[in-house]
């Protein structure tokens, strides 16, 4: 009998070892797919475009996973799914090795595309794994678990990692990843067992309705996400033109990411018991903070607490979506985190590409409402849709 075939879903007290590999990953994938945000500057002076271009390395990397995670996940559907998920790492291994000594933009995109291909299947991979985890009732609080190696990224890789940059040149911050992503293909060797599983569709009575749900909760995923990162992308922009030096750029995504644990927190212990009300109040932080930023816009102050409180409501969000994603049971969760994967990408690279049309035109100042309205939007669809976001799981 294989490894795969003799793992049991249990508790998330039993599956510990394998989340905590997922997370450690998780962290690693978010870090690398982030990290450009914190040094748009300094990339953009070093090789010679403004940070409306340079913002495009996030558009590249998100347009890669948007394309790519839906079939690459069909596509590998009987490869072993450990073996699959270490492949991935060892991609965002070589992708940021290649991104840290390109000696032009164009070689720097390239890399970045190649990291893209990687997240394309990673996260994919990684929610069904999460939920092969565990059985159906932990489901909430494992990708919740799961998720927080997002927030780690968001709290501890990004701000490092960006203050490492300004320290010590981009090129280094991109090769300290890269190793620290090597390491990971070891951990994760080690820690993560392998389960069943492949990018199947879920078939059986009502299925047409379960895939209608799920596509309501990727179009509402996408949404959120467009309005975030089309303000979140610009951040080390919207922090510099406030009055930030340079050197607490690092620092501050550093809190505001710190304080994004709590929306994690607020979702891992709401998830399996009152889901549609951690939605909602997630979105409406989000929201809230994105119209508090746009007021207090160019006061340094009010800046700094409108995205700590923005950045705590963001800290739930994607865990929420993948959470009732798996729920609709509308395809397997292989294929589940495919779509949720490309619809949050879709989002991320299209909010970075609105952010830089907002900032050729209106201006920086705009960054913040654009990005709320969306946001709302996407609150609107969660609220209308009550079978897609239940009271209960």
């Amino acid at each position: 009998m294989s490894v795969a075939s003799a793992w049991r879903p249990g508790t998330v007290r039993a599956a510990a070892g394998g989340l905590f590999a997922l997370t450690i990953a998780t962290f690693l994938a978010v870090t690398t797919e982030m990290l450009p945000v914190g040094l748009l500057p300094a990339i953009g002076d070093e090789v010679g475009v403004s940070d409306s271009i340079t913002g495009l390395l996030v558009t590249v990397y998100a347009f890669m996973v948007a394309v790519l995670a839906v079939p690459l996940t069909l596509w590998t559907a009987r490869i072993s799914r450990k073996r699959l998920l270490l492949a991935t790492l060892v991609a965002y291994t070589l992708s940021n090795v290649v991104v840290a000594v390109a000696p032009n933009f164009a070689v720097l995109a390239a890399g970045r595309a190649f990291g893209g291909i990687a997240h394309a299947l990673f996260f994919s991979v990684s929610i069904g794994y999460a939920s092969r985890l565990v059985q159906a009732a932990y489901t909430g609080r494992a990708l919740a678990l799961v998720t927080a190696g997002a927030s780690a990224g968001f709290v501890l890789g990004v701000p490092l990692s960006t203050s490492l940059g300004t320290a010590l040149g981009w090129r280094a911050a991109f090769g300290v990843l890269a190793g620290v992503c090597a390491l990971t293909v070891v951990i994760v060797a080690l820690l993560l067992p392998a389960v069943p599983g492949g990018g199947t569709s879920h078939k059986g009575e009502g299925a047409g309705a379960r895939r209608i749900r799920l596509g309501i909760v990727s179009t509402a995923n996408a949404v959120v996400y467009l309005g975030h990162f089309t303000v979140y992308t610009y951040i080390s922009v919207l922090l510099l033109a406030a009055g930030l030096s340079a050197a607490g750029v690092g620092p501050v995504l550093l809190g505001v990411g710190a304080v994004g644990l709590l929306g994690t927190w607020f979702a891992a212990t709401n998830l399996d018991r009152r889901p549609r009300t951690a939605v909602i109040l997630l979105l409406s932080v989000v929201t809230v903070g994105l119209v508090a930023l746009g007021i207090a816009y160019p006061a340094l102050g009010g800046v700094l607490a409108a995205t700590a409180f923005w950045g705590a409501g963001f800290g739930g969000v994607a865990s929420v979506f993948q959470t009732a994603a798996i729920r609709t049971r509308g395809a397997s969760p292989e294929v589940i985190g495919a779509l949720v994967n490309s619809t949050a990408n879709i989002g991320i690279g299209a909010g970075a590409a609105i952010g830089a049309a907002v900032l050729a035109g209106p201006g920086l100042g705009w960054l913040p409402f654009a990005g709320a309205a969306l946001v709302f939007a996407g609150g609107i669809i969660v609220l209308v849709a009550r079978r897609s976001f239940p009271a209960s799981p």
